[in-house]
């Protein structure tokens, strides 16, 4: 009886096996870590920038080109279409400012912002970074990793094939020469436009693919190599002197044409020619 009061009468921490000194002590312990340990986080925290800030920062040091690709070619495809066609006008023709052909200009106006800078972006750079995955991979390597990059290349040499064999004497060139018949034809029917502008390449044909070959074949190896934001302005660089080419060959209207005159009909669709 007497050893139950005993046990009873004993304080709780007496009855767990530690003092209330000790008890304290752990507990303060356990503060001080608990607050080292927040004040570290809190640390970590504020020294690393947050994503958010890290990407305004690398936007920030990007050329414009780097932000904007597309508005950036598109601006440069059209300005340097127009340029050359002017520069053969004055310099090639030796016409005067006041006598430069203003309605030819236009077809390479409509044809470099429509074409190259439209058409053009959308094949060469979102179709072909789906056809062939490898080319933003290649376009970042060293020329020493790009030799070493087997399947990178095959690659690019694929996509110089399709700019050379499909791109250019399929669709570039019909193109152009229906956009030509639209500014400069006497008819109002979209088929004539086509009619008429695939005739005059069809005649022109072996002329013109051998022109686009010599050009296009090793410029083609240059922009496939580089990066996307580059690669297309440098393929308006160069078709600064082929659309040179173009304007020169195949700018103005033909003799003939030019002996005709067509009154058309309101809808178009008939014509009385006289010469």
């Amino acid at each position: 009886m007497i050893s139950r009061r005993l046990i009873a009468s004993r304080s709780p921490f007496q009855q767990i096996g530690r003092s209330p000194m000790a008890i304290r002590r752990s507990t303060n312990n356990t503060t001080t870590t608990t607050a080292k340990d927040a004040a570290t986080k809190s640390e970590t925290i504020a020294a690393k920038p947050s994503s958010t800030t890290t990407t305004a920062a690398e936007e920030s040091t990007k050329s414009f080109a780097e932000r904007n690709p597309f508005i950036f070619q598109l601006g440069v495809a059209t300005a340097k279409t127009s340029a050359a066609d002017i520069m053969v006008q004055v310099v090639v023709e030796k016409k005067k400012w006041n006598e430069i052909d203003l309605k030819r200009n236009g077809i390479f106006v409509v044809f470099g912002f429509a074409y190259l800078g439209g058409f053009q972006y959308w094949l060469m750079v979102n179709k072909f970074n789906k056809w062939f995955p490898t080319r933003a991979r290649f376009a970042t390597l060293t020329l020493g990793e790009k030799l070493k990059d087997t399947a990178g290349m095959i690659d690019a040499l694929k996509m110089v094939a399709f700019d050379v064999f499909v791109h250019l004497p399929l669709i570039y060139f019909p193109c152009y020469y229906t956009c030509k018949e639209i500014v400069t034809g006497t008819s109002w029917n979209p088929l004539v436009w086509m009619k008429d502008g695939v005739t005059k390449y069809w005649n022109n044909k072996e002329e013109d693919c051998l022109a686009m070959i010599k050009l296009w074949g090793p410029s083609d190896c240059i922009q496939f190599s580089m990066p996307i934001h580059i690669s297309m302005p440098f393929r308006h660089l160069v078709s600064f002197f082929w659309t040179a080419y173009v304007s020169f060959t195949r700018g103005g209207s033909n003799e003939e044409d030019n002996k005709l005159k067509r009154t058309l009909s309101v809808s178009g669709d008939s014509a009385k020619i006289e010469k």
